[in-house]
């Protein structure tokens, strides 16, 4: 009886392999979604029409430096098949501010 018991533990505790998903650790999930809350911050910043153009250029480097961030953490996991996507959004949304700054540069 001992003996079984004791495989009984035995087999509780080993238990059986399960299967993890891959993905990124909840810190780099919440990281991500962080950048993603910055960039569509920065983006109604860049919406309001009283800004002055070194304000409008200020807005877009921030927006450029959250954007490579984000895409950094999204390169770092090449295996996540939902997060270039991410990344080509946050590059867009650079490109559209730089564009407006340069615009408003040349007036």
């Amino acid at each position: 009886m001992r003996a079984a018991s004791l495989a009984l533990l035995m087999l509780a505790l080993v238990g059986c392999h399960k299967q993890v998903e891959t993905r990124v650790a909840g810190s780099d999930d919440d990281q991500l979604t962080t950048y993603e809350a910055q960039l569509e911050e920065l983006r109604s910043r860049g919406t309001e029409g009283n800004l002055t153009c070194e304000d409008r250029c200020t807005l877009t480097t921030r927006t450029c430096e959250v954007a490579e961030n984000l895409c950094g953490l999204v390169e770092a996991h090449p295996d996540r098949t939902d997060l270039p996507q991410r990344c080509v959004q946050a590059r867009e949304s650079c490109a559209e501010g730089t564009d407006s700054c340069t615009r408003c540069r040349e007036r």
